[in-house]
């Protein structure tokens, strides 16, 4: 039996993997510093051991002499335990892109969703869809499922050893050059991990690697330039002249509805970018030959991915509605404050920036999207950066994003902590109010948002 480690087993795109070689037959294990800081707010240990992984202190503990392979993420380094303990013994390290080009290009039809934004519902979506119609597809995701949560492992993956094999492909640490996708999907380019110039090589690297086809969103310039392939397919929200378009987009009391070629289809979401991920998850079945009326009323059924503007609930005593979101970027952010935006009542939203790197990167352009989206009413509420370290980030902290969106007009506080974040809204938040909470990395924001919607 093979016998494998994850550095950082928690994470979105590690669990599903590790996951996935557990019920292949590995033995495997696993380390994880948020847990060991005490930081698994969504109970994943627990979950992962549900489904027959151990776990071990994150100081090397996990490489055992007859371990096979460790497998790490792009942001560890040679200074990890886990990784001193792997090279000491002379045991294979190997990177989690790599493992997942591996598993992908086992399968004749491999799709391989890319984008600075939307990637991980689409993957969702397309996963449902073929699913939901019999085609038993191998589905790797950074995202949960909410039509597939389970009591045993987390809902980020489908597991069959068949000929399809649908994946979410990463652009922020330039792995996504690594897959060679049957059918590649480009949701849209926009600024985030790296700029604007080097994402563009990633995608159009992406695009000619591709076998079949290319799906491309019409109504992003960047993504329409980067794929030269002879057979490329595109969808629209707001032009005829793509492949796939849609039209008579409305508001639903719980979602959104849409047309396409005189047929009425209805989201469970909320959004006219998700009518574009879904364009594009219809798209992506088209090329594998499924009809396009079949593939959106399948999708009719599909509830979404956790923690992607995902509604936790309304109180009943106040009116009061709690979202919980994964935005993270300029582009995410102003998707989702946009969607809210078109419903009544006053928003309140919370913004934890997730490292330092994002905050220096994207800050100022943060700041313009509040002032684009935000209303004088509305309120913006901060916590410090989540993965900062104070006596070393000196530069930045999430008092400096604030003030980039007091710059464009927003009313924005800095509040240090999310118990001082929970207290204001505890005292402020008043009837018919929508609060948001986004960002990234921090497991601890669901239970946040449950226990903030219990309080109100």
């Amino acid at each position: 039996m093979k016998k494998v480690s994850f550095c950082g087993i928690t994470g979105n795109g590690m669990s599903a993997l590790a996951q996935i070689l557990k019920l292949e037959g590995c033995e495997v294990r696993g380390s994880d510093l948020n847990i060991d800081m005490g930081l698994d707010g969504d109970h994943r240990r627990e979950k992962l051991e549900a489904a027959g992984i151990k776990f071990f202190p994150q100081d090397g503990s996990s490489v055992s002499d007859d371990l096979d392979t460790l497998y790490i993420t792009s942001v560890i380094n040679e200074q990890n335990p886990d990784v001193k303990a792997a090279l000491a013994k002379g045991i294979k390290i190997q990177s989690r892109s790599d493992l997942l080009a591996e598993i992908f290009h086992r399968c004749k039809y491999g799709i391989a969703v890319g984008g600075t934004c939307g990637k991980t519902t689409t993957t969702a979506m397309i996963g449902y869809i073929l699913n939901e119609l019999g085609k038993k597809p191998c589905v790797i995701n950074g995202g949960f499922f909410k039509n597939y949560t389970s009591d045993k492992g987390l809902a980020n993956y489908i597991y069959n050893r068949g000929d399809i094999c649908v994946i979410e492909a990463d652009e922020s640490d330039g792995s996504i050059r690594k897959y060679h996708p049957y059918i590649a999907l480009i949701n849209n380019i926009g600024h985030d991990h790296k700029p604007l110039e080097e994402l563009k090589e990633y995608f159009s690297e992406f695009a000619a690697h591709t076998s079949h086809g290319v799906v491309v969103n019409y109504d992003c310039p960047n993504a329409r330039a980067v794929s030269s392939h002879p057979n490329t397919f595109s969808y629209s929200v707001s032009d005829s002249r793509a492949n796939l378009f849609a039209s008579e987009i409305g508001l639903t009391e719980h979602g959104v509805k849409y047309a396409i070629d005189g047929q009425t289809f209805k989201l469970q979401l909320l959004g006219r970018f998700n009518v574009s991920n879904a364009l594009a998850a219809v798209s992506a079945c088209m090329m594998l030959g499924i009809d396009k009326f079949e593939a959106a009323r399948t999708l009719e059924g599909f509830t979404g991915t956790e923690r992607r503007l995902e509604c936790i609930g309304r109180s009943k005593r106040s009116g009061i509605t709690v979202y919980d979101d994964f935005a993270h970027n300029p582009q995410k952010i102003e998707a989702s404050l946009g969607t809210l935006r078109e419903y009544p009542g006053r928003i309140i939203a919370v913004y934890q920036a997730h490292t330092p790197f994002s905050a220096r990167n994207t800050g100022k352009e943060d700041g313009e999207v509040f002032g684009r989206t935000l209303n004088k009413d509305d309120i913006l509420l901060m916590p410090d950066i989540y993965e900062r370290i104070p006596e070393r980030d000196t530069d930045i902290s999430g008092a400096d994003l604030v003030q980039y969106a007091k710059d464009n007009g927003v009313n924005a506080l800095y509040l240090e902590t999310k118990e001082k974040v929970r207290e204001y809204i505890l005292q402020n938040a008043r009837p018919g109010d929508r609060i948001i909470v986004m960002g990234a990395h921090d497991n601890s924001l669901p239970d946040f948002c449950r226990s903030l919607l219990k309080d109100l």
